[in-house]
């Protein structure tokens, strides 16, 4: 699986990273870094949960 991130959508709320802190972050910047996009499959659940809890949709998890 692999994590994008649409930083233009990004409005920095840090549910992702609140969520997720070991796969996302948000920067001085206000917008999302994904810290790693390919997470392993153990880690699917809190990934999904946190790019499903993004509410400017900014976040996608493909296989």
């Amino acid at each position: 699986m692999r994590i994008e991130a649409d930083r233009d959508r990004c409005d920095g709320l840090g549910m992702c990273e609140a969520m997720a802190p070991d796969f996302f972050e948000v920067g001085a910047d206000g917008t999302v870094a994904v810290l790693d996009e390919h997470p392993g499959e153990e880690h699917r659940q809190d990934v999904a949960a946190a790019v499903d809890a993004c509410p400017v949709l900014a976040l996608k998890l493909r296989e």
